[in-house]
């Protein structure tokens, strides 16, 4: 009998309810173009203090039980939420979650420990939804495929469950003491367990139980998903995505084109699209103005936008500051990091007054004003799992400079100067120089040929940057897990 494969899509955050990254954006936007696929999908977060009330005050009570977590018998209660079309849960417990940010705390491991394995028991309690596909994202998720198979397997509702887990940045692992092992996993007598979350003989690693103990592998392009087999990206577990590279899959990461979108962006002063970019013009100078400049449009407008760490290519930046600023151009940074960076950026500020501006806050509206008044976003990352400002900055007709790593390398398309092509600029090298020389070419091409901008611009805001061709991808690995399903294609066609 045909039907739409039921998908459990769980992470610690997703946008409206809880973001602090990345990760938020892709929760939040993902599951809804699933949904429009006919996929029958689902997601599953905490339910944090800090949710906002509009959101609290709709959700209805659909479960509770309890959790066992090492030696502790937790209560657990189940919310839900109707939101764009798609069924929100969200785990209960004050104790780990009524608290005013989602990480930061010394239980860390605990929190995301119970949370792992109140997902697992939430199976049996869900009302309509029996699980074919358990979908679990980063650290905070990544002990669920290993409590499924050492502790629920053997029960047929829970044998039916396949799981897929997606890395989105392999960076932050969730490596905890070893004593969690047993004290709160309660998995230190199971040696298989024990010996595939060990990192060494005093710690152990939520992700590499879930890259050990998962169906299918996924990260979020397809070149980080060639650069996590190597010793340079791979983080120490670049063994394990070599083992199990057969069922490894780089899917690129979509962005939200409703909520980044020129044509309708209430942010922005005017909106404008691809056939008239007069409005364009107005946000760049409306930009100028909000940072103390003059309204000469005429001067190309550089922004960065994102963390200031090194991950982000702020060491190049640093080096070649001096060099870029004596460019014809303007200088504006939005966001904040480490500090030795957010010190640097303002000492260059002082230095260069009358070309650049610092701003260091986190800031949405602001952050798309910048995008729709700007002419390039630099984005130099040192990796760069996938990357969604360079996506929102064609999207908004600003040009990407970047560094040709992981979804920025699968996302932009560098500049051919023979036949006028591509749709930003890229180098290839981690090297300050080769940043600065691409940088110099996109101000000179800016100058010099305004045809070939224009065409720039255009590619950059024709490219499809939504949720769907990701969607698809995503089906085509659930379906590959439940051959005896036959999910459904948009508008009723069979795939």
């Amino acid at each position: 009998m045909r039907r739409k494969l039921r998908v459990l899509f769980t992470a610690f955050e997703a946008i409206p309810f809880m973001k602090t990254g990345g990760l938020g954006d892709v929760a939040g936007s993902l599951p809804k173009a699933l949904k429009e696929v006919d996929c029958e999908i689902r997601v599953m977060i905490p339910k944090f203090y800090t949710i906002p009330e509009e959101y609290k005050e709709k959700m209805t009570h659909v479960a509770d039980f309890y959790v066992n977590l090492g030696w502790r018998n937790l209560y657990c209660g189940i919310e839900q939420l109707k939101h764009n079309g798609v069924i929100y849960y969200f785990v209960d417990n004050e104790y780990y979650f009524y608290r005013e940010n989602a990480y930061g705390y010394f239980d860390d491991g605990e929190r995301i420990a119970f949370f792992s394995k109140a997902i697992v028991e939430s199976l049996m309690h869900l009302p309509d939804f029996k699980c074919d596909v358990l979908h679990c994202n980063d650290w905070h998720t990544a002990l669920a495929p290993v409590f499924l198979r050492e502790f629920y397997r053997g029960i047929e509702l829970y044998d039916n469950v396949k799981t897929v887990f997606t890395v989105h940045n392999l960076k932050f692992q969730g490596q905890m003491s070893d004593f969690v092992l047993g004290d709160i996993l309660g998995l230190g007598n199971i040696k298989a367990a024990a010996d595939q979350l060990r990192s060494d003989k005093d710690s152990i690693n939520f992700m590499k139980g879930a890259l050990c103990y998962s169906d299918i592998l996924t990260t979020v392009s397809p070149s980080y998903a060639q650069e996590i087999k190597t010793q340079f990206y791979g983080e120490k577990l670049d063994y394990i995505f070599c083992r199990r590279n057969d069922v490894l899959k780089g899917i690129l990461n979509g962005i939200d084109v409703e909520l980044f979108n020129p044509k309708t962006d209430k942010a922005l002063v005017c909106n404008y699209d691809k056939g008239d970019l007069s409005g364009k013009e107005k946000c760049k100078k409306a930009l100028l103005k909000e940072f103390g400049f003059d309204n000469n449009t005429d001067i190309p407008v550089i922004i960065m936008v994102g963390r200031l760490t090194e991950q982000k290519g702020m060491e190049l930046v640093k080096r070649v500051m001096d060099q870029i600023l004596r460019l014809p151009l303007r200088f504006i940074v939005l966001g904040t990091g480490d500090k030795k960076y957010e010190d640097s950026l303002y000492y260059f500020q002082d230095k260069y007054n009358d070309k650049m501006r610092v701003c260091t806050r986190f800031d949405e509206e602001l952050s798309h004003r910048m995008y729709g008044g700007a002419d390039m976003l630099l984005m130099p990352s040192l990796f760069e799992p996938c990357g969604l400002s360079q996506m929102i900055a064609m999207r908004y007709g600003t040009l990407p400079i970047v560094r040709e790593t992981g979804g920025l390398k699968d996302s932009v398309i560098p500049y051919n100067m023979y036949d006028n092509t591509g749709t930003g600029f890229s180098f290839s090298n981690y090297n300050a120089h080769e940043m600065l020389g691409t940088i110099q070419r996109a101000v000179k091409l800016y100058y010099d040929d305004k045809e070939a901008w224009s065409t720039l611009i255009d590619s950059g805001m024709s490219t499809d940057f939504s949720w769907n061709v990701a969607a698809e991808e995503y089906l085509k690995i659930y379906a590959s897990l439940h051959p005896e399903v036959t999910p459904y294609r948009r508008k009723g066609k069979t795939r």
